[in-house]
């Protein structure tokens, strides 16, 4: 008689498209069949925190709403600001073309909107005062993500101010500020409707700029305080400063090296001269002994020796 661990049954492969069926042992099969129980289980969980965690993101994204309209209120108080945030980006900076930044001057300011279901997707509103490029005062994109499709505020160029016009018309010349990534640009970008869900720059702009754009309006500063004040000039200093300590220590050296021979000469003349004094001092006195005696064997009347 066969021991049941040694029956077999045949399953499909969930992994094979054809059907094909693989051979397991009951006990095998058993412990499969609780593993897929629980698998089950734990997906089911994740869906549910899923849910959960995009109430909770609902709940957070209205508690922010005023603090960003906040922030907005205050930016309008800096000059230049979301420009310099965009330029300083080291993904966006690589698409602005020079027409672009001045156009990005007049940017008021930038908000992100999430719809009521997150998961459907976003827009991305841009504000700009009077500016000599386009009439739009407000300029949006929005991405679906259920969609194949983005869409945006079609731009009324102002005579000679279409930006995509003169990018392409400048597209191969040289000597550009920067290169472009396919010589595509912000107003490109802007205008093309492609798949929000592979839309790199958008995601930049939600994700990134706007959580924290300061981050980026500060970056030059920040550099500063890390002591790096342009390309190269820390590096310049320190070798300068190298070439500095190098030069004082060889003349350190030097100056020491004359001052100890100075020192070692003066010291032995000035030995000799009390050697010398010494010697003329005890002969003066040996001298001065001498005479004393004599007059002293004049004055018993004796002659002297």
């Amino acid at each position: 008689m066969s021991s049941p661990n040694k029956k077999t049954k045949k399953l499909e492969d969930p992994g094979s498209g054809d059907g094909d069926a693989r051979d397991y042992d009951l006990e095998t099969q058993k412990a499969l069949e609780e593993i897929d129980g629980c698998q089950n289980q734990i997906d089911g969980l994740n869906e549910k925190a899923s849910d959960e965690i995009l109430e909770v993101e609902k709940k957070y994204n209205k508690l922010r709403k005023p603090y960003f309209q906040k922030r907005n209120e205050i930016i309008k108080r800096i000059p230049n600001f979301w420009v310099t945030a965009f330029v300083n980006h080291p993904q966006i900076a690589p698409i602005l073309e020079e027409e672009e930044e001045d156009a990005l001057r007049y940017l008021n300011k930038l908000e992100v909107e999430e719809f009521e279901d997150i998961k459907s997707g976003y827009r991305i509103n841009f504000y700009f005062d009077e500016n000599p490029y386009f009439e739009n005062d407000v300029l949006t994109k929005e991405f679906h993500l259920g969609s194949s499709a983005s869409q945006s505020t079609l731009i009324r160029w102002k005579e000679g101010g279409d930006l995509t016009k003169r990018a392409k018309d400048k597209g191969s010349l040289k000597g550009r500020k920067r290169p472009l990534v396919g010589h595509r640009t912000f107003f490109d970008w802007f205008t093309d409707h492609g798949d929000p869900s592979s839309d790199d720059i958008a995601e930049l702009i939600k994700d990134d700029m706007w959580p924290n754009p300061l981050q980026y309006y500060l970056v030059p500063d920040i550099d500063i305080e890390n002591g790096i004040e342009g390309d190269g000039e820390e590096v310049d200093s320190d070798e300068d400063e190298d070439e500095d300590g190098e030069d004082g220590e060889d003349g350190g050296e030097g100056e020491e090296g004359d001052d100890s021979i100075v020192v070692v000469e003066d010291d032995a003349d000035e030995e000799d001269e009390e050697e010398e004094a010494d010697g003329e001092g005890e002969g003066a006195n040996e001298e001065g002994d001498m005479m004393a005696e004599d007059d002293a064997e004049q004055e018993d009347g004796k002659e002297p020796e």
